[in-house]
């Protein structure tokens, strides 16, 4: 349905800022009408939720362990949604993938909800 392709991460020192980007290639549907999330996966662990937001951008959501220095966004014009990080640890050192549904009322920090992923992009965060 929709082909999602992230960009943005690298290697940044702590306390350092990083802007991933999550493009959107659609064929049927338009991408305001995508719940986008943000997850991770660190080396060993499972895949886990970090933010979302809802089609229109109304309503957003974070895992406790990025809230204040996260900010999940998107700009519908451009089919591109977008993860700031600032204040960055190396404990956020991760693959970060970009994934979007069409599921529900508003976004959802289940991964299962979502059907359409990334490839992911690397972030690493040096102490």
């Amino acid at each position: 349905q929709v082909q999602l392709v992230e960009s943005g991460g690298g290697l940044v020192q702590a306390g350092g800022s990083l802007r991933l980007s999550c493009a959107a290639s659609l064929r049927i549907f338009t991408f305001s009408t995508y719940h986008v999330g943000w997850f991770r996966q660190a080396p060993g662990k499972e895949r886990e939720f970090v933010a979302a937001i809802s089609r229109s951008g109304g309503a957003t959501g974070y895992a406790d362990s990025v809230k204040g220095r996260f900010t999940i966004s998107r700009d519908n014009a451009k089919d591109t949604g977008y993860l700031q990080m600032n204040s960055l640890k190396p404990e956020d050192t991760a693959i970060y993938y970009c994934a979007a549904t069409q599921y529900g009322s508003t976004w959802s920090s289940s991964r299962g909800v979502y059907d359409n992923w990334g490839q992911g992009t690397q972030v690493t965060v040096s102490s």
